[in-house]
């Protein structure tokens, strides 16, 4: 509450600085700060479900009996609510090594890591994706795209609800979430969000350790056509791999 209060001061003058100016570019900057820092968590869950349906709407979805939904429907059956969120899971039918999640509960995975992936390390990269959400990393991404972006004034002034954005700003949103990164020690959270959830649910950690020496490996062999966001916003596989396994050795679940 205070940084809202300090975030409005600071609003409010520039605001009359700039209208004696007439540098109205100054006024906008500030209420889109003040806009993205003033959402609340369900309305950034609302424009993340906007721009899925935008990214959903620009991919090749795979259909409720191709092989590769039903495959992973079986791996996520346990876990169609993680942490109280209640998540929607669809395969995107494009060669990249990738997945993400969305701060509506939204997980999206691609076929190219389905196909490198055995089912315990797909539920660990997903358990990784999975914990940027719970960690509020996504939602601030959300705001941080909302920053960045050309929308204007979309939370309404009383009501707390987001208006139908159209699709360019939609488009802007999409940009601007996924040429975000995520800071290391972020990147570590989520690891050991992932770490936790496979141990708590009664699944080998060591498939978080294989799943990244898998792409540590895809990345050392160039094949740079086929690995994307996973690879170039997560970095050094190798070490976060060791890292897991340092762990298990302690936790006793690994030798």
């Amino acid at each position: 509450m205070k940084r809202a209060l300090i975030i409005i001061a600071l609003f409010l003058g520039v605001s009359r600085l700039s209208v004696a100016q007439g540098e109205q570019n100054l006024v906008q900057a500030a209420m889109e700060a003040l806009t993205a820092a003033t959402l609340s968590d369900a309305q950034v869950a609302q424009l993340s479900r906007q721009a899925v349906v935008e990214m959903d709407a620009k991919n090749p979805v795979a259909g409720p009996n191709d092989p590769y939904t039903l495959r992973l429907n079986k791996i996520v059956s346990r876990h169609r609510t993680v942490s109280g969120l209640p998540i929607n899971y669809k395969v995107y039918m494009v060669p990249d090594v990738n997945a993400f999640a969305t701060a509506d509960g939204s997980v999206r995975v691609f076929k190219g890591l389905m196909d490198i992936m055995s089912d315990s390390e797909l539920l660990a990269i997903m358990g990784h994706e999975i914990g940027h959400v719970v960690n509020k990393d996504s939602r601030d991404a959300m705001k941080s795209a909302l920053r960045r972006s050309a929308v204007r004034n979309v939370a309404a002034a009383n009501s707390g609800v987001i208006g139908k954005l159209s699709r360019s700003q939609v488009g802007g949103l999409v940009d601007g979430y996924f040429g975000a990164s995520f800071s290391r020690q972020q990147e570590t959270e989520a690891d050991d969000y992932s770490y936790d959830f496979l141990k708590r649910n009664g699944y080998s950690v060591m498939a978080l350790a294989t799943s990244f020496e898998k792409l540590a490996k895809l990345n050392g062999g160039n094949q740079s056509n086929k690995v994307t966001a996973i690879l170039s916003s997560h970095p050094d596989s190798k070490s976060r791999a060791e890292r897991v396994r340092t762990r298990a050795r302690r936790d006793g679940l690994a030798k």
